[in-house]
């Protein structure tokens, strides 16, 4: 395998530990400045040049973009994308992770465990704000953040209205959260690689000091996660659309909850901790990647008119409770059900004889008419439908399923 490591800082631990585990397996590895590319655009040939020169063809990259050049090395790790070049963590999730609204937006959406969390502009709206979080104390954050940096504890109402009225007078937009005192300044980053945790942590902040980041003087220990953090860390990742993340959670009362998704997690931490070979994971898994790529299904669909992927859920009284997958005649209907989720477990291709329960939600590809049919019509005009259209990295999971169905066809 040709690997390129997409970084600016072929120094610093992560990346030199990339490397090191890349050419112990064998491979051709080379770190690639992502300051240094121009992005070249033709009818039918994108294509990327490297130092002035055209890039030779690599069978994957891994991106490690840095928080300041989101925007310029998003729009590279999408231009390999276009080229069909296996990309470690996807364009669209680097971005989603990258903004702290939009990602516990996502989270939020697909029922994983966040802390209670609010955003607002006008000064009216800041006390009832608050006070649906929970009251003070709370947590202030900078939308966009990293290592612990905009993040605020607010022991009052007071200082709380008088800290987000100073960020906002800077034109800063600013997070409102609930503090979960039970998590004792202790948080757990998991690192996700492809769909298992190769690692965990706890983090401990340390003195007065209320964030555990490492770069904040936390210390450290090795954790051993029981199921239900496992599962909420990958579907976490897997939601944001990346193949390597690190997904912080507090350990609160209400179970696990994620307050962020990094989709370039450092290394240093986590290995010393561990005395595990996380470089080394990720590097197979990119490796068992490379022949089998991720498509994307947005730009894939647009030549099947009248088919998609939705989501549908299955509510207490519907005619397909107590049924089989089978029975209830969806393939017949030319629906076809990739993945059923019940509760936190997720279930891919299930079986035909599988019987459906209520609360029950199946991923479907198939034609979009016959899925509307599937809802209730009071159900379809309330405010939160029950099929939705499924787009982007919420997919992703997906994708290479879809395409073996569609060739099938």
């Amino acid at each position: 395998m040709k690997l390129g490591i997409l970084s600016c800082s072929k120094k610093c631990y992560s990346t030199r530990r990339l490397v090191e585990a890349a050419k112990q397996r064998g491979h051709s590895v080379k770190v690639l400045d992502t300051l240094k590319f121009a992005i070249d655009l033709a009818e039918g040939a994108p294509d990327l040049y490297f130092n002035q020169k055209r890039l030779s063809v690599y069978d994957a990259v891994l991106p490690r973009i840095g928080a300041s050049i989101t925007y310029f090395g998003t729009a590279v790790v999408r231009q390999f994308e276009q080229m069909d070049v296996f990309c470690g963590n996807s364009s669209a999730g680097i971005s989603n992770s990258r903004d702290k609204l939009r990602s516990l937006q996502i989270l939020s959406r697909h029922r994983i465990g966040i802390p209670k969390t609010t955003f607002v502009r006008d000064k009216r709206d800041v006390l009832p704000a608050i006070e649906r979080v929970g009251g003070a104390p709370v947590i202030i954050k900078l939308i966009e953040g990293t290592q612990g940096i905009g993040v605020l504890l607010a022991e009052s109402i007071k200082s709380a209205e008088a800290i987000i009225e100073l960020l906002q007078s800077q034109k800063q937009n600013v997070l409102v959260q609930k503090f979960v005192s039970e998590s004792k300044g202790r948080d757990i980053r998991a690192f996700v690689v492809g769909d298992q945790v190769v690692g965990a942590m706890r983090r401990v902040a340390q003195g007065q000091e209320f964030r555990s980041n490492v770069h904040r003087g936390g210390k450290t220990e090795v954790v051993e996660l029981d199921e239900s953090y496992k599962q909420t860390a990958v579907r976490a990742s897997q939601i944001m659309g990346l193949h390597v993340a690190g997904v912080d959670m507090l350990e609160s009362n209400d179970g696990p909850q994620v307050m962020e998704v990094n989709s370039s997690p450092g290394l240093e931490g986590i290995e010393t901790c561990t005395q595990m070979d996380i470089a080394g994971s990720i590097i197979d898994y990119i490796a068992a990647q490379v022949d089998f790529p991720e498509i994307d299904v947005r730009q894939r669909l647009t030549v099947s008119r009248g088919y998609g992927v939705a989501e549908i859920f299955i509510p207490e009284g519907s005619s397909f409770v107590d049924k089989t997958i089978a029975e209830s005649k969806l393939r017949e209907s030319d629906i076809n059900v990739l993945t059923l989720y019940r509760n936190a477990t997720v279930i891919p291709n299930p079986r035909a004889d599988r019987t459906l329960e209520p609360s029950d939600r199946l991923l479907c590809f198939g034609k979009l008419e016959s899925m509307k049919e599937m809802v209730p019509k009071k159900i379809r005009s309330c405010r939160s439908p029950k099929v939705q259209r499924i787009e982007g990295s919420e997919i992703a999971n997906v994708a290479t399923t879809m395409e073996t169905i569609k060739t099938n066809k």
